[in-house]
């Protein structure tokens, strides 16, 4: 069962959020592609996370991961294989693309395929000019013997 929701009233009563907006219909919209193959997110760390896809059967060759502009897309398209002499096709080979939104500051940092799973490492590098800084204050104080003495030069 699908769900709705309408933004309309957020828009109204919030200025510059246009994008987090977007992410949340396009994620909506995304919930009734396809999730195959099956795929976990986990936070590894504080800043760090990894995706693994379970893709069973492709090899590094039919496998292909871009990243442009906070949009990280995998996919994988098996070559044409022999269908004859099988009794039973069980492991899935069609192709498929799943597509990660992904915040602002946050890159690849590697990839690796082992035991059938693709495992995507991600981190969150914040510019240090977008990090808190510490800043000092002074006291009234410090300002007056300065200030006196600039008056008696004048």
């Amino acid at each position: 069962m699908a769900t709705s929701y309408e933004y309309a009233p957020l828009y109204r009563s919030s200025v510059g959020f246009d994008r987090v907006f977007n992410l949340l219909e396009n994620a909506q919209r995304a919930r009734s592609a396809s999730d195959w193959p099956p795929y976990d997110i986990v936070k590894t760390g504080d800043d760090s996370y990894r995706i693994s896809i379970a893709v069973a059967g492709f090899t590094l060759d039919e496998l292909d991961i871009t990243f442009q502009s906070n949009l990280l897309t995998v996919t994988g398209k098996k070559q044409e294989a022999a269908t004859d002499g099988y009794l039973h096709r069980g492991i899935a080979g069609r192709p498929f693309e799943h597509r990660f939104e992904l915040a602002d500051h946050v890159r690849v940092n590697g990839a690796d395929l082992s035991n059938g799973l693709l495992s995507i490492d991600l981190v969150r590098e914040i510019p240090e000019a977008l990090k808190p800084r510490k800043i000092s204050i002074q006291s009234a104080e410090a300002f007056a013997p300065a200030q006196i003495e600039a008056q008696k030069a004048a």
